[in-house]
């Protein structure tokens, strides 16, 4: 129950759906994660590096865990999500802008906060795209991979948005 607790404080899910994130300093990134699985993950393109996106994928573990398979009730899984292996705009969104609400990934509703970019720490194109190309491509998932045009474009057409991603908005993109 306590390591629940210290993740789910630690992510942001602690607070009430109506209260916005807090702009406190982000917890320090746990341990680089190993490899997931056995099969080669999909190509990274351009400067994007599933090398480098699994480095940024440390400051992820905290909720979603080294492989990908979350904290049942608190924090949705990343493997075999639909939402990460859907149209690519989605996880882009979500990292951009953060998660409220209730959401359903592979049948299980999850109802906590994500905040933008996970840490609240700023990340540029080349970064969200390295490590959308990572996990898109770890934990069983085979999607393609992400590029710094499709985050530019996310960003953009994104760029007014002061609340979080819900999942309504998520269905709404393409």
């Amino acid at each position: 129950m306590a390591a629940a607790v210290v993740a789910l404080a630690a992510c942001g899910g602690d607070k009430p759906a109506d209260t916005p994130p807090a702009d406190s300093a982000a917890p320090a990134p746990a341990a680089t994660p190993a490899p997931t699985d056995s099969a080669a993950p999909v190509a990274a393109a351009g400067n994007v590096s599933m090398e480098k996106g699994q480095e940024i994928y440390a400051r992820c573990v905290t909720c979603h865990q080294q492989n990908g398979d979350g904290v049942l009730g608190a924090f949705p899984p990343l493997a075999g999500s639909e939402w990460v292996t859907g149209p690519v705009a989605r996880p882009i969104a979500i990292l951009l802008h953060g998660l409220q609400g209730e959401i359903t990934v592979k049948g299980t509703k999850y109802n906590s906060m994500m905040l933008a970019y996970g840490t609240g720490a700023p990340m540029t194109d080349e970064e969200v795209a390295s490590v959308l190309t990572y996990v898109r491509g770890s934990f069983g998932n085979t999607a393609s991979a992400v590029t710094v045009e499709d985050v530019a474009k996310v960003r953009t057409a994104t760029a007014g948005r002061s609340a979080p991603m819900s999942q309504k908005d998520l269905e709404a993109l393409q």
